[in-house]
């Protein structure tokens, strides 16, 4: 929250508009009561959405990053206490999660508040629980109890719909809750807010839409070009809306001075060239220099973003080394205290390894990195400093821009190229703004800024595009898969299942966008009775006729290229044939006249490609192109035994004997094309000929508006077409999912005459595992490869279906000894067999497993210290930070979870499940979470 002392205070209002706020006031009751407890005074969007709230509707919020949008969804939570029902507030994200919980602990206590996360389970059945969208979608199907009493669900940072990977869990939230359940949205500024709160109308009932796009706090937009920074845009004016944008000339004469002096970005000199001139390499000033740079202008705390994990780590050293220190004696006092509370679950004995001192000693300094690879702790420990104005400055990936409320006064981007985990691609608009979002802190900040650092081959233009581009169209990622699929069967029926589906968001979009074509269609339609109308005549007749032409055109271009095989075939037969010393005639083109084959040219792969000595003395390869029927040697001519072609002597000798041998050019012969000869050629032009429209004097004309007719039909059947495969698209991959979990047993035949599948006892258990590799997960619990394991090997064989490497690694990973590699195997070809069933089906494949974490957690598993498992793994080849072991073991440990409270602990393999769980969750793993 900001401080409202330091915001310039408003002039007073009228005795009108003092009115107006007053009947608002009595209008609304409980927002009143909430305002008056809040430091400062609501913006208008912000009364929009609680009215809207209080008033009994669903509210979608659409404002920039750190416009204050959360004020919204934390009405919610006044309404729900107020009234006496549950508000769940959902984050894409545990950090935010984290983050959330703390804000309202430290409003509502820690009673009326829990949290609820893959990896922390507090207080779960409090009035207000945060939590992850995951949990509540995992609730949501299995008909939890909490769900008792819900009233209002907040969807923060709900435009994470479009995440390909976990965006899918947002639609099905809103699409599974409880009608009376008001849902409460807020999202970034998109630029079809409209079109997705027309969906939340069509799917929830009422909702309101309440746009923003005015940021709070300016941005204003820089370059940093070597050492200089300049603003991107030229003038005073440019936040006034409707402002025109203009590139400043200073920047765009600064850069192609300095771009003409250097070598873009990857250049490297052509080697091999004397006297050359190499251009100079362009150094851009080093992280020390722009930090220190960012620091005498005022401009700090920064959140730098390097998009790369690596990158972060090496810049915080960097600065360390080079003895930056941006903290006084105080702030050091007050650091400490904050990572002694933070961390002191750690055991000591892994401090070593974490990097603890290393990582300890540049928070004091002021300097931190925050990626997705640091220790939970860490981060969250860098999070509460930064936020605090106790760190200055943050090396980060993008993840930090992922709703954290971390923000900053300045952004710095190293660079406009990110890896996007296949390639590395530049850097969207909607991108661009998310990251520079975070620039201005509300009520501390007059102005935030956003600072790009220029190379060689950047261009201005491209960054005032990223800048000025106001078009970031939210798009549905939404696919059903296994685990949907069969929860949706077990709950309503397959027939109910498809039309929830085309109430999806992403079905929603797809027929919006067959809307135009749609009308295209029906204009087609009408345009074609026209020209039908406009044929003299019987129409029907007249397409008949069209038809024939049509075929006798196919049928002679067919012929054509029957001839053209077939004489190709028969000269390359006879290239074949001829010899040394053979005269042939080269028909037509620049070689046309006599030649000498000086070399047949036969190769026992390709067509043979003579080479010829000409009249006038010419001498290279012919081929088949050269001669459009069989060729025949005219005569023969006495050659030297060894011909040296590239002597011009030889050559005119060649060529003086060739033209004194008598030998003349054959008369032209007229190429036969076989057409005359066709049966069905000839019966099509006979009856062409014979048709009642052949006469007609109208005749040309009327063609020409049945050809027009035709072209028009042959694009309405290619929009239909397209139609088709559109609307109802969800409803068919549905469809094709039910068909292979029936052939698999997961769902078994109707058994009620209401021809409704029915979920088997395999399809129960797949309803309550919730992994990208549910439906495999399933397999082998269904054919027992899991069976005979003990705890660590279990953990070593589930982590396959779990874990992704970031990048490929070369060799097989190490796997531990005794039944893990048998287990592995098998859990290999069920994967291959089910991927083939998904592509008998058109479904997307199942992602491969991954065998590179086994080894770490089955160490981890069986006792050994951190220290050890992280260098053993760094042995074998294995790229794994602390922080990545965590996540990873973790995630492990929920996946082991749902297979004990699936197969229940009298299961074996449950048992174990249960035992492997145990083992993992200690240490550094278990640390932070409850």
């Amino acid at each position: 929250m900001w401080n409202p002392d330091e915001v310039a205070s408003s002039p007073s209002p009228s005795p009108a508009e003092a009115y107006a706020a007053s009947s608002r006031r009595g209008k609304y009751p409980q927002l009143t009561r909430f305002a008056a407890e809040a430091s400062f005074e609501f913006d208008e969007f912000q009364l929009r959405g609680c009215e809207a709230l209080e008033g009994g509707h669903g509210v979608l919020v659409c404002a920039p990053t750190g416009a204050g949008k959360t004020v919204v969804g934390e009405f919610a939570v006044h309404l729900a206490l107020a009234e006496g029902r549950k508000c769940f507030y959902t984050t894409p994200i545990k950090a935010l999660s984290n983050q959330k919980y703390g804000d309202l602990v430290a409003r509502y206590g820690a009673d009326a508040v829990g949290l609820l996360t893959g990896d922390t389970s507090i207080n779960g059945n409090a009035q207000v629980v945060v939590m992850t969208t995951e949990v509540l979608r995992n609730m949501l199907y299995a008909g939890s109890s909490t769900i008792t009493d819900l009233g209002y669900v907040v969807m923060d940072e709900v435009h994470y719909l479009a995440d390909r990977f976990r965006g899918a869990v947002w639609e099905e939230v809103i699409l599974h809750l409880p009608e009376h359940v008001r849902v409460v949205g807020l999202s970034a500024t998109v630029s079809n807010a409209e079109e997705f709160g027309e969906w939340l109308v069509e799917v929830r009932g009422d909702t309101t839409v309440v746009v923003d796009e005015h940021r709070p706090v300016p941005l204003w937009q820089h370059m940093l070009v070597g050492n200089r920074l300049l603003d991107l845009f030229a003038g005073e004016d440019v936040h006034a809306p409707g402002a025109e944008l203009r590139i400043n000339p200073t920047l765009l004469r600064r850069t192609e001075e300095i771009g003409r002096q250097y070598a873009p970005a990857g250049f490297r000199s052509p080697r091999g060239r004397r006297g050359a001139p190499r251009m100079p390499r362009f150094r851009p000033p080093s992280r020390v220099e722009v930090v220190e740079q960012l620091d005498r202008a005022g401009l700090l705390p920064a959140i730098v973003f390097i998009f790369s994990r690596a990158g972060c780590d090496a810049a915080v050293g960097q600065c360390v080394r080079s003895g930056l220190r941006l903290n006084g004696p105080g702030e050091v006092e007050e650091i400490r205290r904050v990572i002694e509370e933070r961390t002191a679950d750690l055991p000591e004995g892994d401090l070593g390894v974490l990097g603890y001192w290393e990582w300890r000693e540049a928070l004091e300094r002021g300097i931190a990195g925050h990626h997705a690879g640091l220790l939970p702790a860490f981060k969250e420990t860098v999070e509460e400093l930064f936020v605090r104005g106790l760190v200055k400055v943050v090396f980060a990936t993008e993840t930090l821009a992922l709703g954290i409320n971390m923000p900053a006064r300045t952004v710095v981007l190293e660079r406009l190229v990110k890896y996007n985990g296949e390639a590395h691609v530049d850097l969207t608009p909607g991108e661009y703004t998310q990251l520079t979002g975070r620039a201005g802190r509300r009520g501390i900040d007059v102005e935030g800024h956003a600072v790009v650092a220029w190379q060689p081959g950047v261009d201005p233009k491209q960054v005032a595009g990223l800048a000025s581009t106001r078009t970031y169209p939210l798009r549905s990622s939404f696919r059903p898969g296994y685990n949907m699929a069969v929860n949706l069967v077990a709950q309503v029926g397959a027939a109910q299942a498809r039309e929830l589906l085309e109430q999806s968001f992403a079905q929603f979009q797809a027929d919006r966008s067959v809307v135009g074509t749609a009308r295209r269609i029906e204009r087609n339609k009408e345009a074609l009775k026209g020209y039908a109308s406009a044929v003299t005549g019987d129409f029907e007749e007249m397409l008949e006729y069209v038809e024939l032409r049509a075929k006798i055109s196919t049928r002679e271009k067919a012929l054509s290229r029957q001839n053209t095989a077939v004489r190709r075939a028969g000269t390359a037969e006879s290239l074949e044939k001829l010899r040394k010393g053979d005269v042939i005639a080269v028909p037509a083109g620049r070689r046309a006249g006599l030649a000498v084959v000086v070399d047949p040219g036969l190769d026992p792969i390709r067509e043979p490609r003579p080479v010829v000595v000409t009249e006038d003395r010419w001498s290279g390869p012919l081929s088949v192109a050269d001669f459009p029927a069989p060729v025949e040697a005219l005569g023969r001519i006495k050659l030297p035994k060894h011909i040296e072609l590239r002597s011009p002597k030889t050559r005119r000798d060649i060529a003086s004997t060739l033209r004194n041998a008598g030998i003349s050019l054959p008369g032209r012969q007229k190429r036969r094309s076989g057409a005359n000869e066709d049966g069905e050629l000839a019966a099509l032009r006979r009856a062409l000929r014979a048709h009642p429209c052949h006469g007609l004097a109208e005749r040309e004309a009327n063609l020409r508006w049945v050809e027009r007719y035709q072209r028009l039909a042959a694009e309405t059947q290619q929009l239909e077409r397209k139609v088709a495969a559109t609307t109802h698209s969800l409803a068919r991959a549905f469809d094709r999912i039910l068909a292979l979990l029936g052939e698999r047993g997961y769902l078994g035949p109707e058994s009620a005459g209401d021809g409704e599948d029915r979920v088997t006892e395999h399809g129960r258990r797949l309803t309550r595992l919730y992994s990208e590799s549910d439906l495999l997960a399933a397999e082998c619990i269904r054919h027992g490869v899991w069976e005979g394991l003990g705890p660590a090997e279990l953990a070593a064989v589930v982590s396959t279906l779990v874990f992704e490497a970031r990048r490929d690694t070369a060799g097989e990973p190490r796997l531990p000894g005794g039944a893990v590699p048998e287990a592995w195997q098998e859990t290999a070809r069920l994967w291959v067999e089910l991927t083939e069933d998904e592509r008998r089906h058109r479904l997307d494949r199942t992602r491969e497993p991954d065998a590179g974490f086994a080894w770490p957690v089955y160490r981890w598993a069986r006792g050994e210290s951190l220290e050890k498992v992280l260098t053993a793994a760094e042995a074998n080849g294995q790229e794994l930070s602390a922080g990545d072991f965590v996540r990873w073991s973790r995630q492990v440990i929920d996946l082991l979870d749902q297979i004990r409270d699936v197969l229940g602990k009298a299961d074996p393999v449950g048992a174990t499940a249960a035992e492997a769980v145990k083992a993992l969750r200690r240490g550094v793993v278990a640390a932070g979470a409850a």
